[in-house]
């Protein structure tokens, strides 16, 4: 699994899932739990996982989608 999203903001993270979904890409939300029992200070963003395999199509599905500016750099 690899991340290409971390985000305190709900509402983009429940975007990018959505079109992750609609390009039939699995996606998985880590450190939800972190993120809640730390309250509303957002020191602790959720991070957005996907299959190596399919780290490509989830990075150009959510680019096309406009949330370029939100992908991580991909790993060197």
């Amino acid at each position: 699994m690899e991340d290409v999203l971390r985000t305190n903001d709900p509402v983009l993270l429940s975007f990018a899932r959505s079109v992750l979904e609609d390009a039939g890409v699995t996606a998985f939300v880590a450190d939800q739990f972190t993120a809640g029992i730390e309250g509303s200070i957002g020191a602790f963003p959720r991070r957005l996982l996907v299959s190596s395999d399919d780290v490509g199509h989830a990075r150009a599905a959510l680019a096309d989608a406009g949330l370029a500016a939100h992908l991580l750099d991909p790993p060197t």
